[in-house]
């Protein structure tokens, strides 16, 4: 079952590139651009010392101030690059044909890094990705729900910002970052705005917060994708809207239980999502700060909870791939090649 799982032509659809910058790639950055690391922080004596501090953390706040400390390395566009391209090669090794990826531009735009160098750097890593891995990749820009709807608005409104989306370069926009207290209705007006640049629309919601942050992401942000929503197994009558309306859910399963979400993959709602008709993908999120876990390790752990069979998993990858963003065209050929695998696995011997 592991090796059919490896060859799974996978779509990751919630994966932050700032959230794949391990800690030697950190390191290395952070002496090449003379960035000192916090130095009353143990954690930050090594890349050792810093896994074994990601391997603690509390909650989804505790995760995040090293997440954003992370981004302080990042200033040219040959380290985004970097840092993309380390997280493709992560990818290839796991399957992914086709990748969805996040990033924050309010945190570099504050840090005087410029958004054309973020794009550049990024947009080399996809186009290596794509020639040499044979992977296509998206890029969905995600806005801070922590920082004022103000300065979220400034940021779609910057002309760099708008180009790329009009440029088909950014094909989506996110909310991310501290969940809790920021309730998805907050920032009606930036979706409104990315909707009107023909932007797809996706936000974090139900990880942390209530499942009503769900509904408001539904109904006030006008999503078509709602990332984490394990909280959606809360509320009976939206689960069931979910299921009817074919809204695709962004599970990770690993992030959940790094993050305190859960005590284990077992208790998250994966078998009752199947159950209902739920439609959901598998991904990641921020492998490099959640035990090295990138995609496949997410598959392997689901995999390890729930026992799921063959035709299981080729259902859920096949939510993902028409679920995707990407041209019609690249959905029918990771259809096909789904299929092949599968055929593959029966000739074996698999059921």
């Amino acid at each position: 079952m592991d090796d059919f799982l490896r060859k799974l032509p996978k779509c990751e659809h919630h994966i932050h590139l700032e959230g794949a910058l391990t800690p030697e790639l950190l390191f290395k950055l952070a002496k090449k651009n003379h960035v000192q690391l916090p130095p009353t922080d143990p954690a930050f004596a090594n890349p050792e010392t810093l896994k074994a501090r990601y391997k603690a953390f509390t909650c989804l706040d505790d995760f995040l101030a090293y997440y954003y400390v992370g981004m302080s390395a990042l200033l040219d566009a040959t380290d985004f690059e970097a840092l993309a391209w380390d997280y493709f090669q992560h990818a290839a090794a796991d399957g992914v044909a086709h990748a969805e990826c996040f990033f924050d531009p309010q945190a570099h735009i504050s840090r005087g890094v410029t958004y054309d160098i973020v794009l550049q750097g990024f947009e080399a890593a996809r186009q290596r990705a794509q020639a040499e891995l044979g992977i296509s990749s998206e890029l969905i820009c995600c806005f801070l729900r922590h920082l004022p709807p103000s300065d979220c608005l400034d940021t779609i409104r910057n002309p760099a910002v708008q180009a790329s989306m009009t440029a088909g370069q950014v094909i989506g926009i996110g909310l991310d970052s501290s969940e809790k207290d920021f309730p998805p209705q907050l920032f009606t007006e930036v979706y409104d705005e990315a909707r009107a640049l023909g932007q797809n629309l996706t936000a974090h919601a139900g990880e942390e917060g209530p499942p009503s942050y769900i509904s408001s992401a539904l109904d006030d942000l006008k999503v078509s994708r709602i990332d984490h929503g394990i909280r959606l197994i809360e509320d009976s009558a939206l689960l069931k809207q979910i299921a009817d309306q074919g809204t695709l859910l962004t599970l990770c399963p690993l992030s959940n239980v790094y993050l305190k979400c859960v005590t284990s993959v077992s208790e998250l709602p994966i078998r009752a999502f199947l159950n209902a008709g739920v439609r959901f993908s598998i991904n990641s999120d921020d492998p490099a700060y959640f035990g090295d876990n990138y995609l496949l390790d997410n598959y392997l752990a689901v995999q390890e909870a729930f026992q799921l069979t063959a035709q299981e998993w080729v259902g859920i990858c096949e939510a993902g791939i028409k679920g995707s963003w990407c041209a019609e065209e690249r959905k029918e050929e990771l259809l096909r090649r789904l299929r092949l695998v599968l055929i593959e696995w029966k000739a074996g011997g698999g059921v």
